[in-house]
C-alpha cells in the first residue's frame, strides 16, 4: 500500500489495503504470459481495476469469453477504468460462420472434418478489435459484444448489452444498450479529450483529484502541464 502522501503503485495487485476482491488489471496480465486464452492480444493501461467478491484474479480466463485467437482481434483497455462485477466482454471468436445452412464450426473438431473445410476457410464474421476507453466505468454483469469501441469516459450501466460503439462520454443501458444522456455537452467533451487527463503524470493527476471529481472542464484545463 502507498504510504502516505505517496502516488499509488499502478503495478501493485492489490491496491485496496484490507481487500482482495479488487485487483488492477495490468499486473494481472503481467502474471499470465502463456496462460490459457491468447492474452498476448490484450493490454491494459495503469490503474484499471476489476472488482468481483467471488475470484477477481480470474478476470482474464472468466470475464474475457472466447478469446481463442482465430480472429486475430485485440482487446485494448485504456487507463482508470472501473470494471465491476461479472462484467463481461466476448471476444470476436465466438462468431459462426452464417452465410450456408448450417452455423455449426466443423473444422474446429480437426480430424477428418478440418480436411473437408479447412480452419482457415471458416467464414467466420470478423468484428475487429475492441477498444474500452481511458476513464470508461463498466457497471455489474454488462456484456460486451465483439468489435466494438467505448469512448473515454463512457459509463456502461448494470446489465446492459453493448452491441455497438459508444460515444466518449455517454452513459448506455438496456438491451441492447441505448445512450440516455451524454455526461457533457459536445464542446466540453471535445475540451476533455483534448486534455486527454488520464496520460498525464500520476503526481499531476494527484494534484488534480479535487477537480477531477467536482471540478469543471474549465478547472481542469487550468491545471493541465505546460507541456501539453
Amino acid at each position: 500500500m502507498p504510504l502516505p502522501g505517496s502516488v499509488p503503485d499502478p503495478d501493485v495487485l492489490y491496491p485496496l489495503e484490507g481487500f482482495t476482491n479488487t485487483v488492477l488489471l495490468r499486473p494481472l496480465l503481467a502474471q499470465r504470459p502463456g496462460a490459457a486464452g491468447q492474452l498476448g492480444n490484450i493490454t491494459v493501461g495503469r490503474y484499471s481495476y476489476y472488482s468481483d467478491d467471488a475470484d477477481p484474479l480470474a478476470f482474464f480466463e472468466r470475464n474475457v469469453r472466447y478469446n481463442y485467437g482465430f480472429s486475430g482481434a485485440r482487446l485494448d483497455i485504456g487507463p482508470f477504468c472501473a470494471i465491476a462485477h461479472g462484467a463481461t466482454i466476448i471476444m470476436p471468436d465466438a462468431n459462426h460462420a452464417m452465410v450456408g445452412p448450417s452455423t455449426f464450426p466443423f473444422p474446429i473438431f480437426a480430424g477428418a472434418w478440418r480436411d473437408a473445410l479447412p480452419l482457415e476457410e471458416l467464414p467466420t464474421p470478423t468484428k475487429g478489435d475492441t477498444v474500452i476507453g481511458p476513464d470508461v466505468w463498466l457497471g455489474t454483469e454488462c456484456l460486451i459484444m465483439p468489435g466494438v469501441t467505448l469512448g473515454a469516459g463512457a459509463i456502461v450501466a448494470a446489465r446492459a448489452v453493448v452491441t455497438q460503439d459508444v460515444p466518449p462520454y455517454a452513459v448506455v443501458t438496456g438491451n441492447p444498450a441505448r445512450i440516455v444522456r451524454t455526461r457533457y455537452e459536445a464542446d466540453d467533451v471535445a475540451r476533455l479529450l483534448t486534455l486527454a487527463w488520464w496520460e498525464w503524470p500520476a503526481e499531476v493527476i494527484t494534484d488534480a483529484i479535487p477537480t477531477l471529481v467536482k471540478g469543471t472542464v474549465a478547472e481542469l484545463e487550468a491545471l493541465a502541464p505546460a507541456s501539453r
